[in-house]
């Protein structure tokens, strides 16, 4: 079981490091292809990438605490 978890919390901190350099901190994902955006809302694959980064932090913290516990 142990080795599970760790498995789990090697590719969720991979995938989370990722999620977070590839979003543009002030700008959005337009800036970065050359398209410039005057609204400051996250819209679209922006979104998800910012929803998918809390999801993966959250399941990085809970097998981290689950691996305390064995």
């Amino acid at each position: 079981m142990g080795n599970i978890l760790t498995i789990i919390q090697v590719i969720t901190s991979i995938s989370l490091i990722v999620f977070i350099l590839i979003q543009t901190r002030g700008t959005g994902f337009g800036r970065v292809w050359g398209t410039s955006s005057s609204s400051f809302t996250r819209r679209g694959l922006e979104k998800v990438v910012f929803k998918l980064t809390f999801f993966l932090a959250a399941i990085f913290i809970v097998v981290s605490i689950l691996q305390l516990t064995i």
